[in-house]
């Protein structure tokens, strides 16, 4: 089980934040063997596909090179053309296998990890200039683990290279009797059918070192209970931040709610517990809104605030209950108390009427109708 650096254990699966994290600084895994395979099969692959035009290129240069007309022997930009002619000629030929490795050594990082360009990457670290860090590394299970695969390395590759030296020791020493052209084309060709064989011996080595890159990168990502911890509380907001914001959010609230008591029609108490204001608007039509509700101290707030602005008071314990339970903030109240409000709004208004002197007093209201579903007892 991987340690952290306060020798905690890292027991906990990478979270998605901590994955994220890691590959936006270029941190994956990635397979050095992986990439060497792919360019060497690519290469031996490209000698033996494009030898025979690496060849004929070869024959071509040398002729240009060794056959020198007499009256070019004193004209002094002679030797800059024939560079420059050779040169083309080596490029033509070669392009194709050139644009090869650059495909392979492209894709071959790619078989792990995907494609990732890191800009935090590129940046200099100071840290790695630390010798103490240095000798940590040198001497860790990481290394030790990169010096046993490269005496691996070495060691099947030598015992490949043998075995294919072995087997073209004929070819080997046939050249040397063979015309020039056909000596270069079969040099070509041992020698792509040769690096060939042994790449494939770098294969073993490869499905060696992606899983081990696979699983080391995994355990680096590996996180302590701790970190776990204090990464959902960064994501998610410490409880005293959030408690603090719920409480800025509910004076907020507070604030405006208050704000829009003086607007309502009634506003209906328990008569101490509860209070609910209410208001209907003629021309908008549909059914009263609850612009402000409180129970206790912000119930006594409201009642103060309606009583500096004169806003009728009218104590229903069931209505006011009903009201605060079943309605939020800014809505309508439901269907089934519209007609106990709409009695309640129409002695309201036959209050105003008494008191500005233009009827007598409405009859108190008794016994509204309340649907027994949305009646609150106490």
């Amino acid at each position: 089980m991987a340690e952290s650096e306060s020798g905690a254990d890292k027991s906990e699966e990478p979270t998605e934040k901590r994955k994220k994290d890691t590959r936006e600084k270029g941190q994956i895994a990635r397979s050095k063997e992986l990439s060497t395979l792919a360019v060497v099969l690519a290469g031996a692959g490209g000698l033996i596909a494009f030898g025979g035009g690496l060849a004929e290129m070869m024959m071509t240069v040398m002729r240009l090179s060794f056959e020198l007309p007499r009256e070019s022997l004193l004209e002094t930009r002679f030797m800059i053309q024939a560079l420059m002619a050779a040169g083309e000629l080596a490029l033509r030929a070669t392009l194709p296998l050139l644009v090869l490795l650059l495909v392979a050594s492209l894709l071959g990082p790619l078989g792990i990890g995907g494609f990732l360009f890191s800009g935090s990457s590129l940046a200099p670290k100071f840290s790695k200039m630390n010798p103490a860090a240095g000798l940590k590394r040198m001497f860790s299970q990481h290394a030790l683990v990169e010096l046993l695969k490269a005496i691996g390395k070495f060691a099947l590759i030598l015992m490949v290279a043998i075995y294919v030296l072995r087997s073209d020791q004929d070819d080997l020493l046939a050249i040397a009797h063979e015309p020039l052209e056909n000596a270069i084309l079969h040099s070509i060709q041992i020698v792509g059918w040769s690096t060939l064989i042994m790449g494939c011996g770098l294969i073993l080595i490869a499905a060696v070192d992606v899983p081990f890159q696979l699983h080391s990168h995994k355990q680096k990502l590996m996180m302590t209970k701790q970190e776990v911890r204090d990464e959902y509380k960064d994501s998610e907001g410490k409880p005293e931040v959030k408690g603090k914001i719920r409480q800025l959010q509910r004076q907020a609230a507070e604030r405006r709610m208050m704000q829009a008591v003086p607007q309502a029609d009634v506003i209906i108490t328990n008569p101490t517990h509860f209070a609910v204001a209410l208001k209907y608007d003629n021309e908008k039509g549909g059914a009263p809104v609850l612009v402000a509700k409180g129970g206790d101290f912000v119930a006594f707030k409201i009642r103060e605030i309606a009583q500096e602005h004169k806003v009728t008071l009218l104590e229903s314990p069931a209505l006011a209950r009903s009201v605060f339970y079943s309605t939020e903030l800014d809505q309508e109240i439901p269907a089934g108390l519209y007609l106990a409000v709409a009695q309640v709004l129409a002695y309201v208004y036959q209050l105003r009427q008494f008191q500005a002197g233009k009827g007598k007093r409405p009859a108190p209201l008794k016994n509204l109708p309340i649907p027994p579903d949305l009646r609150r007892d106490e």
